[in-house]
């Protein structure tokens, strides 16, 4: 330690700045302290000996969360590039003590349930440091600023001028307390009173030889004389949990939030470039950049290289800054490598200003026995974690992908987000699945949470199933965990599910309900059969529920429902018409029950037209209605004294949603002209209330269709098309042309065929 300076080593820092990190790097160096007290909860101290570990990569964060209540949680992201990472390195490389100074997390965590220590009171306006000394030095930007007075330094420079930087910042900081105290930061007072304790304890061990490594707002008050009766009083009485710790992996995406030292930052990539570029970092960062372009097919030379390299040096010299900045590169890179376009630029800023970076852990870091076994999982499937977002498509028939299936199934169930089902682009059959996988640092708190469940996957999967089972208020909920488990393959929860499947269905009475529940069980019993699960006892409990529907359905339907109630029944019978036809294969009457109940609501006046209008199209699409029932059921639903309300929503039933009923319309004129027929006869001021109603119905169709259907109408439905020289052809001749239908023949050959191979696969 210099001789000549009073006390320990004050180093303010801003939290994950390469600039502090240097300059903390070269004023250890030339003070070569006997210990270093480096801002952090004091329960990590134990673990710190881990950052030393070959299994360490940074970006990582302590992570540190009530015992009993693993929700709770605070996290203290560090960096490669963060000041306080790099003093614990330099401590342990020199073989010096270093140690956590900061309020212990079992205060932090305890009050009011705030999981960031730093976080001010409620009513509180805060002070941002920088953002003042910005202003007060002309600057409208506090990253700018920084980036000139400290970034831009070069190397922090020598020792003895590093300590120069952290006095004069130490100073700055002192101005500001004294005109503005705590400055909105309220916790502080009660965080320093426990750091100046740390200190005395530091001091009477090792003397005033040791250095602090602090945010920059704290030096005034570790440095301001106070007494430890004031400083203990402060602390009396503080809420206390107990606590454990573990390191977790963290990522340059994550950092960019204000964590457990409050500090987020908006281009953690490009810092982590700065801290690790030796030289010409501006030279090396284009260069980055231009191999990103490469990658994504733009044409991207040397000499674009060197021309961004110029231009951004000239817009730096323009503003009067030392170098170039993250705003200058940027710009530089925008106007010549991206042809002035900001897509590419977007790409920039996401894979490099920010990045997808994820840090690793070694196996010697403390975790819960869950996270163990997700490990061991992750590990034998080959299932890597990682920040950046991917699509995972699986094959269910292999036993690899049916595996790892079952574990992103069971994580979903426990609350752990990793994989999110996503519709397959390739095929639609059961036996494959997509999922859009990535891996958040959050995550690892959800697993320690899920712990008190069980010690595996599958124990604490199961657990979790069976008490949400018990506690299910409604039915739907219990289908819904019935298609879980199933898809997770978690046989021995099914028994408590079904128990409590059974109960609540016996018990329920509202037809909506049991109609909404209805589908959930169907896809289980599918999803079921896929996966080789035995669903026998959930498709008796799926079977006596539908005849339940059965008889209750019409009843329910005709008691004086209103539009939205009619529409939410009408999307209960979709349901139900699906389900029906996934249980048709294991109750041969089912379809037959079903189908007379659609006959029931087509045929019954007191039934709203949107159901009525439903049930018709079902019925014709399954083939158990002829075209001219159907043609006079129309004309009953749009009869003049059908009141036109209830008529339209019969259209809407009939012909409206993704059901085809613009493609129907099209080719039979019958039906056309009976709602053409009725529309004309509308009244006005009827007109007037139905027609946002058959504005979705035809909105909703195909442009094609839309035109075919416009056509149709001018012309006049069963009218021919006009095939004279001047009219373009448009499909709709009374015969068939034979030479266009040959024309098409060998291209529906080459479609069949694909279809077959398709279906065979």
């Amino acid at each position: 330690m210099s001789t000549a300076r009073q006390g320990p080593l004050l180093l303010g820092v801003r939290h994950h700045g390469p600039g502090s990190a240097r300059a903390v790097r070269a004023a250890l160096d030339a003070a070569r302290p006997a210990a270093v007290l480096v801002e952090g909860p004091p329960e990590g101290d134990a673990l710190l000996e881990l950052a030393a570990d070959p299994g360490m990569r940074p970006p990582v964060a302590l992570l540190a969360h009530a015992a009993d209540d693993p929700g709770r949680a605070a996290f203290w992201p560090l960096a490669d590039f963060s000041p306080e990472w790099v003093a614990v390195r330099w401590a342990q490389r020199a073989g010096v003590p270093v140690r956590f100074m900061d309020l212990p997390a079992a205060h932090s965590l305890a009050g009011a349930g705030e999981a960031d220590p730093d976080r001010a009171e409620p009513d509180a306006v805060r002070l941002d440091p920088l953002a003042v000394l910005a202003e007060t030095a002309g600057y409208d930007d506090p990253e700018r600023w920084w980036e000139d007075v400290v970034e831009h330094r070069g190397t922090g420079g020598a020792g003895e001028e590093a300590l120069a930087a952290f006095e004069a910042l130490g100073e700055a900081m002192g101005a500001l307390r004294e005109a503005y105290g705590d400055g909105g930061h309220r916790r502080d007072l009660v965080r320093e009173a426990y750091m100046r304790g740390r200190m005395r304890a530091a001091r009477r061990e090792f003397g005033d030889g040791y250095a602090v490594v602090c945010g920059a707002w704290h030096v005034p008050a570790l440095r301001a004389k106070t007494t430890v009766a004031a400083d203990k009083a402060l602390l009396t009485g503080l809420p206390k949990v107990k606590v454990e710790t573990t390191w977790v992996p963290w990522t340059h995406r994550r950092l960019a939030r204000a964590g457990g030292y409050g500090a987020g930052i908006t281009s953690p990539g490009w810092y982590a470039h700065l801290f690790s570029a030796p030289d010409r970092p501006v030279e090396r960062w284009l260069t980055k950049v231009a191999g990103l372009l490469r990658e994504e097919d733009r044409q991207v030379s040397s000499a674009h290289v060197i021309e961004a390299v110029r231009l951004a040096e000239t817009l730096a010299a323009m503003r009067g800054r030392p170098l170039p900045g993250l705003t200058e590169t940027l710009e530089s890179v925008r106007a010549v490598m991206c042809d002035g376009s900001d897509i590419p630029l977007a790409l920039i800023e996401d894979r490099l200003v920010v990045g997808d970076v994820l840090g690793e852990v070694p196996d010697a870091a403390p975790v819960v026995p869950l996270q163990r076994d997700l490990t061991r999982q992750q590990r034998s499937l080959r299932l890597k974690a990682e920040a950046q977002e991917r699509e995972l498509e699986l094959d269910l028939r292999k036993d690899t992908d049916a595996a790892k299936s079952l574990l992103l199934h069971r994580l979903r169930l426990l609350g752990i987000g990793w994989g999110t089902p996503t519709a397959s682009r390739s095929s639609t059959g059961t036996f494959r699945e997509t999922w859009r996988l990535r891996w958040d640092p959050e995550l690892s708190v959800r697993v320690a949470e899920a712990g008190i469940w069980g010690t595996t996957v599958l124990a604490a999967a199961t657990a979790k199933a069976e008490a949400d089972a018990a506690c299910a208020e409604e039915l739907g909920e219990v289908t819904a965990l019935a298609e879980k488990c199933l898809l997770a393959g978690l046989s021995e929860a099914l028994p408590a599910v079904l128990r409590a499947l059974a109960d609540r269905a016996a018990l329920d009475t509202d037809v909506a309900r049991l109609a909404k529940a209805l589908p959930a069980l169907a896809r289980s019993l599918r999803y079921g059969d896929v996966r080789g699960t035995d669903a026998t006892a959930l498709g008796a409990v799926a079977a006596g529920l539908a005849e339940r529907i059965c008889v209750a359905l019409p009843p329910a339907c005709a008691a004086g429902l209103d539009a939205d109630a009619a529409a939410e029944l009408r999307g209960h019978v979709d349901g139900v018409h699906t389900a029906v036809g996934l249980l048709a294969d294991a109750d041969d009457g089912l379809r037959e029950r079903w189908s007379a109940v659609l006959g029931t609501l087509a045929d019954r006046d007191t039934v709203p037209g949107a159901i009525r209008g439903r049930a018709v199209r079902l019925l014709l699409d399954d083939g158990r209605l002829e075209a001219g029932e159907t043609a006079r059921l129309m004309g009953l639903a749009l009869s003049p004294a059908a009141p036109p309300a209830d008529a339209a929503g019969w259209i809407e039933g009939f012909a409206g949603g993704s059901s085809g009923g613009g493609t129907l319309l099209v080719h039979d004129d019958r039906l056309l002209g009976l709602i053409d027929t009725w529309l004309a006869g509308v009244p006005e001021r009827a007109f007037t209330d139905v027609l946002p109603l058959l504005r979705r119905t035809f909105g909703a169709y195909e442009p094609g269709v839309r035109r075919s259907l416009g056509e149709l109408v001018r012309r006049g439905p069963g009218r021919p098309a006009a095939r004279s020289a001047g009219d373009a052809p448009d499909g709709f001749a009374p015969e068939l042309d034979a030479e266009r239908a040959d024309a098409v023949t060998e291209l529906v050959r080459m479609l069949l065929a694909s279809a077959d191979t398709v279906a065979a696969a």
